[in-house]
């Protein structure tokens, strides 16, 4: 068969072990997942009420074009509704902006460590990548526009980062925008953006006007606890949007996810209630690293990453055996890390005292 070429070798993405997995092969009745940064606490009550209340016609299409989820959207960010495009997910819209910008022949920027879905879906429709080591957990934004040149049409920004979590203060990202060429798309990935707290951020709707080519990209999985939902958007000029729409999937949000996200975005009584207690469960990471000094990166989202100062696939196996799964940074490009949802005030209680175990074991400290 007549394969394009660059797929030759590539692997499919490898999520994390389920809880169910981990529990047969060994022999656990409860297992923590804190590795793909879920919401700990769930989704609102208003979604849960409203699942548990209503049903839905499945015999029938979604509205493609998203109609009350992009009304509730645009009132909510105070955007015109020609601004907003939906996916399955921020991978979808990741797969949506590469298919309609990369090709052989172009060169598109990212940071590395980061999320690894830009250049698996640059690599796919052929175009050279570019990855920037990022300096201290930090997009490395100097090296980042040195690498930009007139085959460049993608760059990749993700703030706060991941896997490191390290925001990007609204000083610095607004220098590297200035020096961006105006027909190069920067997608500001801000999966995380609820979970913001660092003072030096400030919010990044402006740009968009400042710098027309800018695309903002959010989610509905991380604080809004709906990932099983699968909801993504994108935020742009019209112009913009225009261009991406047509390579966007028919009906790629189900009816039901785009009731719940709308029903989630209602409820930032909620989100700030989550962001509140994730700020107290990252407390506690820190004081850890820092009483037996591992070295961690600045957080403002909802996980951690840092050293455990041994082999990071030993310390997410013997985790795991205890019934709890983490990331290992070797497979995020930081050997030796681990990337930690925090969870609630008990699971972090409980995760950080077997790992203080499993460190000990390894000879890390006594």
């Amino acid at each position: 068969m007549k394969w394009k070429q660059q797929l030759d070798g590539m692997q499919a993405y490898k999520p994390g072990k389920p809880i169910e997995e981990v529990q047969r092969e060994y022999g656990l009745q409860e297992v923590v997942k804190l590795a793909s940064n879920e919401n700990p606490f769930g989704c609102s009550p208003k979604v849960t009420a409203y699942l548990q209340n209503n049903s839905v016609n499945h015999a029938i299409y979604p509205d493609g074009y998203a109609q009350n989820l992009r009304t509730a959207v645009a009132n909510h960010l105070g955007v015109k509704e020609t601004q907003l495009l939906f996916g399955n997910g921020s991978d979808d819209i990741i797969a949506i902006i590469t298919r309609a910008l990369l090709y052989p022949g172009v060169n598109t920027v990212m940071a590395y460590p980061s999320f690894s879905q830009y250049w698996h879906n640059a690599e796919i429709e052929g175009a050279e990548i570019r990855k920037v080591l990022c300096i201290e957990g930090a997009h490395d934004l100097d090296a980042m526009a040195k690498a930009i040149d007139d085959n460049t049409s993608i760059v990749w920004v993700c703030s706060p980062n991941n896997p490191t979590g390290v925001v990007i203060p609204d000083i610095e990202l607004r220098a590297f925008l200035a020096k961006v060429p105006n027909d190069v798309l920067v997608v500001l990935d801000e999966a995380y953006i609820e979970y913001v707290t660092h003072p030096g951020h400030k919010d990044t709707l402006p740009l968009i006007e400042e710098f027309p080519n800018v695309l903002l990209m959010r989610t509905f999985s991380k604080a809004y606890g709906l990932a099983s939902f699968r909801v993504g958007y994108a935020i742009g000029q019209p112009e913009v949007i225009a261009k991406l729409d047509p390579v966007r999937a028919p009906f790629n949000n189900t009816i039901l996810s785009q009731a719940v996200a709308a029903i989630a975005l209602s409820d930032q009584e909620y989100i700030s209630a989550c962001r509140e207690a994730n700020e107290k469960g990252k407390k506690q990471y820190i004081e850890f690293c820092e009483k037996h000094n591992l070295k961690y990166f600045p957080s403002d989202t909802n996980f951690i990453f840092f050293n455990t100062n041994t082999d990071s696939d030993v310390v997410f196996n013997e985790l795991m055996k205890r019934g709890f799964i983490v990331r290992s940074g070797n497979a995020l490009g930081l050997p030796g890390f681990i990337r930690v949802t925090i969870g609630t005030e008990d699971q972090n209680v409980a995760l950080l005292r077997h790992l203080e175990n499993v460190l000990k074991e390894q000879g890390v400290f006594t």
